[in-house]
């Protein structure tokens, strides 16, 4: 059994949810329902930020240490 839930949107929320629902061949009930449920789905997952740590390699480069030094030579020759 379903609940009857209402939500209040702007008129151009309401003109695009009613256009996307439209392209995906659905009512905007159902387009509203599964935003939901994605949305809930998604709630638990635990994003782990190590993933991105040593993502790449700097091949030994020291701009992060020398950045300061690099744009005073940079303004100096303009």
């Amino acid at each position: 059994m379903l609940a009857r839930t209402q939500v209040t949107l702007t008129p151009e929320q309401h003109r695009r949810a009613r256009a996307r629902a439209a392209e995906q061949g659905m009512s905007l009930a159902e387009y509203l329902r599964n935003l939901v449920e994605a949305d809930l789905r998604g709630a638990n997952r635990r994003v782990d930020i190590t993933a991105v740590f040593d993502l790449g390699e700097s091949g030994g480069s020291d701009v992060a240490l020398r950045k300061d030094d690099y744009l005073g030579e940079a303004v100096a020759t303009e």
